[in-house]
């Protein structure tokens, strides 16, 4: 599966608007427990691809993430019809079962 990486607000601003719940992983590249997140999200993909997967740098768009309370990464923010529906914060990002148990509420 392709993550797109969001690159302007533009496209935040469309992709948040989806009609099915789509995901946001808010990320930063010095971060340790994103890379940690990366060594498994491949499998959570394929455990769950009814969604679309995005990804944004918090330190490339302060603004947003500070909007939307994103205070420690790795961050999975769930949006639907312009609405977050859903925060798995850092804390709660650590396993595969964690990301998966969060992720099963938005079917």
């Amino acid at each position: 599966m392709i993550v797109e990486n969001i690159k302007d607000v533009s496209r935040y601003e469309e992709v948040i608007k989806s009609e099915k719940p789509i995901i946001v992983k808010f990320y930063a590249t010095w971060c340790p427990d994103c890379s940690r997140l990366n060594a498994f999200i491949g499998e959570i993909f394929e455990e769950h691809p009814s969604f679309e997967w995005f990804e944004m740098d918090r330190d490339e768009f302060p603004e947003i993430a500070q909007e939307q309370q994103v205070m420690g990464i790795p961050s999975l923010l769930v949006y639907q019809n312009g609405e977050k529906i859903g925060h798995l914060h850092s804390a709660n990002a650590k396993t595969p079962e964690q990301v998966s148990e969060f992720l099963s509420q938005y079917k």
